[in-house]
């Protein structure tokens, strides 16, 4: 029986010195892994109602996509400074190795949509804490956060505290 643990690679020092990189990308090789992740992914939403499935850059991308059409839902993404084509709305954050700030076109979420965040790792929480802060900026509810793996000694979990946090897997 495939364990995704399997498919998740460890890098020592990536992006900087003293980080261990979770790195996916053999899970994205492996179609039999790909798939049982997203059926778990999509089990964790259970029968909630999703309007928009958001996704941030980059790997937050493979799996919302593919949410999003299991989902019935339209797909959002949310990237770096500068990224966006369009009319955006931005949130500093900090992150394990350093600051960035996030985007998102503000034409995105409508007033009321029920969101479904989603990335690859909740490590220390400040990335998907500003990608809710530009949901809700628009008016969109964030129904859960969802994420293939968290790192829990990092405490991420406790930034997003008044969120509802599903990931596949905890290391």
């Amino acid at each position: 029986m495939i364990q995704l643990q399997d498919y998740i690679r460890d890098i020592k020092d990536f992006p900087k010195p003293g980080v261990l990189f979770k790195d996916i990308t053999p899970l994205l090789a492996n179609s039999e892994a790909s798939a049982l992740c997203l059926e778990g992914l999509l089990s964790l939403v259970e029968d909630q109602k999703i309007d928009k499935v958001v996704g941030i850059e980059s790997r937050g991308f493979f799996f919302g996509t593919l949410l999003a059409q299991k989902l019935n839902a339209g797909f959002v993404p949310i990237r770096k400074s500068g990224k966006l084509p369009y009319s955006t709305i931005k949130e500093p954050y900090s992150l394990e190795y350093g600051i960035d700030v996030l985007e998102m076109h503000d034409d995105a979420i409508k007033k009321g949509d029920r969101v479904l965040l989603h990335d690859d790792v909740l490590a220390t929480g400040g990335t998907a804490k500003a990608a809710c802060k530009l949901i809700e900026q628009l008016g969109g509810i964030v129904v859960q956060c969802n994420f293939i793996m968290e790192i829990e000694f990092l405490k991420g979990a406790q930034k997003l505290d008044q969120y509802e946090l599903r990931p596949l897997i905890s290391y």
